[in-house]
């Protein structure tokens, strides 16, 4: 190898001679090796780095993704929002800018429950990913959110009237039971409960319940323990314990007698069947109950007669499912009439983890029935009886030339005497023992028209006015559709939620019904046996209680 002088000898030029003695002296080192080494690190540095750089922008995205669908299947899946849930979920992807990947919704919900399914799906562009075969990544979201009511009050009122017998109540019957069966089955908890609320022109309280109300002219008839709600009462879903409400008499207001001018005892006795609040325990309210077998049992004891009052029936639900209750709650678990596993309840109206439910049916429309006048409900009658079963009653005044100085008038001897009929003995009579025996019609006819009045048009007279002034007509039908078109009102504005069965009802029936309902999609017009459809798609609803968020 030529030396530098050589090289500058020969005429190499001084550059080029510098280049190669440098590449030469490279050559003969062995630390080379480790520069080559260094420059591989270098570039595979630069490699992971910029697969960092994808990894991260590829976590941003999933996380914008993530959050963002996170956020909208609980905003859609939440009961107290009432928007279309998919576009509640579109809504928080457009905001967000993200609306392209916003791939599916699905959306399952009922009466008690929703559930919100998305998926969303973004085609990330790599900057250094490529270098190894991906030049995009696929950036997944998924996420679902439920909600279920667990604390569930339901309140049937079932329409019991005259009109229901033979195949309707057995009908009903089947379905109530079947309902029952149904919503409490997946109840291991005992969430659910259940208020029975029988009505026909009045609504039977149990007398523990009845007793927890400011009742007025107590009659002392054990089973019968209807109220008459004041007007005023109406205005409000509650129904104050301190407000003055007569009881509803014992008293035969609805059917006729003989009308002759002579002494009668046919068609004078009290019928009842024909009361609107019966004697016995068949058509009671039935409180807040999770026992299947004690609710299937009271609904296997209802009995059809009288008129039909539904404005009572949902007034009497709305009433007791009214927080406004919860205090006489505790009263009633400890007198037995409600579970104890129900202290606390009613819930408030708002408690997002409750919910109340009314399911009200008739086969019928508005009938108007009379009651007794606060008068003629209590104390003691100017009528007395006697042993042998017979009337007579004093008059201090209006009494006829006839009668003389004489007070009391005895009707099946058609005379006036100085003192009541008196065989066997004689006891001055109560309202109540008289209703409990006689018609209002046979009372003012024998005792009041026929002793008062001189002739036949006098008689008519005093007769009418006598009914008149002891009995009154409750509600009118246009009254009594108009509060019970305030009633359900009332009601769905503290977002009860009502269902309406009109079960083979007249028109007038059907569309009180359907206005009471929630909405179209929560009433059913049902034949026969589809009665029980109607109870089965409501109680799909409310099955399998629980909350999960």
């Amino acid at each position: 190898m030529l030396g530098a002088t050589e090289m500058i000898a020969r005429g190499t030029p001084p550059r080029r001679m510098t280049a190669k003695i440098l590449l030469g002296q490279f050559c003969r080192r062995e630390d080379g090796s480790l520069v080559i080494f260094g420059l591989m690190l270098f570039v595979l540095m630069l490699t992971f780095g910029g697969i960092a750089v994808d990894v991260m922008r590829y976590e941003q995205r999933r996380t914008a993704l993530q959050q963002t669908i996170d956020r909208s299947v609980l905003a859609a899946a939440s009961l107290t929002q009432d928007r279309d849930p998919t576009e509640v979920v579109n809504d928080y992807f457009v905001k967000a800018g993200l609306a392209p990947y916003l791939r599916e919704v699905n959306v399952t919900e009922g009466l008690n429950y929703r559930v919100v399914d998305a998926t969303a799906e973004a085609e990330l562009p790599t900057f250094f990913m490529g270098m190894l075969g991906h030049s995009e990544l696929d950036v997944p979201a998924h996420s679902a959110a439920e909600q279920r009511i667990n604390n569930v009050e339901i309140a049937m009122v079932l329409d019991v009237s005259g009109s229901m017998g033979g195949a309707k109540i057995a009908n009903l019957k089947t379905a109530a039971k079947e309902f029952v069966d149904t919503v409490k089955t997946n109840d291991a908890e005992n969430r659910i409960s259940i208020t029975l609320v029988p009505y026909n022109a009045q609504v039977n309280l149990p007398r523990k319940l009845r007793e927890k109300y400011n009742a007025t002219n107590v009659h002392g008839v054990a089973n019968i323990n209807c109220l008459e709600i004041p007007d005023s009462a109406f205005s409000s879903t509650h129904l104050s314990r301190t407000l003055a409400m007569p009881m509803f008499s014992y008293a035969d207001t609805s059917n006729t007698t003989s009308t002759s001018n002579s002494f009668s005892t046919t068609n004078s006795n009290m019928v009842e069947n024909s009361i609107f609040c019966r004697n016995n325990n068949d058509n009671l309210v039935r409180l807040m109950s999770g026992n299947t077998t004690a609710i299937k049992s009271a609904i296997d004891g209802l009995d059809a007669a009288g008129n039909t009052s539904i404005v009572l029936g949902m007034k009497w639900a709305v009433a007791l499912i009214d927080p406004a209750a919860r205090p006489m709650t505790t009263e009633l678990i400890a007198d037995g009439l409600a579970d104890a596993s129900y202290a606390g309840r009613p819930f408030d109206w708002n408690d997002e983890d409750s919910m109340k439910v009314i399911i009200v049916m008739t086969d019928g429309e508005h009938v108007a029935h009379d009651k007794v006048n606060t008068a003629y409900k209590t104390g003691t009658s100017p009528i007395w009886k006697a042993g042998d079963g017979n009337y007579s009653i004093q008059h201090t005044a209006n009494r006829p030339s006839a009668a003389g100085s004489n007070t009391y008038y005895v009707p099946h001897l058609s005379a006036w005497r100085s003192t009541p009929y008196t065989s066997g003995g004689t006891t001055q009579q109560t309202w109540q023992q008289v209703w409990s025996e006689k018609r209002v019609s046979w009372i003012a006819w024998q005792l009041y028209a026929r002793a008062l009045g001189t002739s036949n048009s006098t008689r008519t007279s005093w007769y009418n006015n006598t009914v008149n002034a002891m009995e009154d007509t409750y509600m009118s039908v246009s009254e009594m559709n108009s509060k019970l078109s305030q009633t359900c009102g009332l009601a769905k504005e503290k977002n009860v939620v009502v269902y309406g069965i009109a079960f083979e009802a007249p028109a007038n029936g059907q569309q009180v019904i359907q206005d009471c309902a929630t909405s179209e999609a929560y009433y059913f017009n049902a034949t026969g046996l589809e009665i029980q459809t109607a109870f089965r798609a409501i109680a799909s609803n409310i099955s399998q209680l629980r909350l999960t968020q």
